[in-house]
């Protein structure tokens, strides 16, 4: 778990609209990650805040050009215009990292104490190794969330009691040879027998690349907008 992080930001107050922002904090190790910020127009700004939607990238938007990271996904479609009704907050890991869990939330602290986010209404979603690294934020920070949609990613199916309560919907191609669907099933089963609250979507004649169609889906993002934060008690 993080201790209280000393925070370096490069980048002044945000406008709506599309920003690059770096985020430098200590917590028991050094954390550097740039982002994208994509911001709501404010002018429909709801008085309790936005909702905030965190973005994790999949292995092959790794390195340091920070523009890889709209290839895919919800930055795709940001970066291509789209106005979404939440804050889009799209992170960039080096080459040859993994996602870790308490830089994200270390991150995601920063974000809800000087943006005008919802803390009831924050929200991960992430493909292929962005997959793997939601799931395994959820299952470490279990109360952060309001609901996580995992894309051809896999959890750890001994540790999903800690995210019974939190909706999931995860999504996977049927033909997945690169993140094998039995994996993440076994990850849904788990978190079923638990009594989780878990929607998957198998697409039957799609390989790793489930996250075209998952993203496209409208009603994912309805489904996002209309969770709430729960405990895990």
């Amino acid at each position: 778990m993080t201790t209280p992080a000393t925070v370096l930001r490069t980048a002044a107050a945000p406008l709506p609209g599309e920003r690059a922002e770096s985020f430098n904090a200590s917590i028991h190790k050094r954390v550097a990650l740039r982002y994208w910020l994509w911001m709501p127009d404010d002018a429909a700004r709801p008085p309790w805040g936005w909702p905030l939607v965190i973005f994790l990238h999949g292995s092959g938007e790794r390195g340091d050009d920070l523009a890889r990271v709209k290839a895919h996904g919800l930055p795709k479609y940001a970066a291509a215009g789209r106005r979404f009704p939440f804050v889009l907050v799209a992170p960039q890991i080096p080459d040859g990292m993994a996602w870790d869990s308490d830089a994200l939330e270390a991150l995601r602290a920063d974000l809800v104490a000087r943006l005008p986010i919802d803390t009831e209404r924050v929200l991960m979603t992430g493909l292929s190794m962005g997959g793997f690294g939601t799931w395994a934020y959820a299952m470490d920070y279990p109360d952060r969330l309001a609901g996580i949609v995992p894309v051809c990613g896999i959890g750890d199916s001994d540790r999903v009691e800690r995210i019974r309560h939190l909706p999931v919907w995860a999504f996977h191609g049927a033909l997945d040879d690169a993140v094998p669907i039995a994996s993440d099933r076994g990850t849904v089963e788990a978190l079923r027998a638990v009594g989780g609250n878990v929607r998957f979507t198998v697409y039957p004649d799609v390989g790793h690349n489930a996250w075209d169609p998952a993203y496209a889906d409208p009603e994912m993002l309805d489904w996002m907008l209309a969770q709430r934060r729960a405990s895990p008690g």
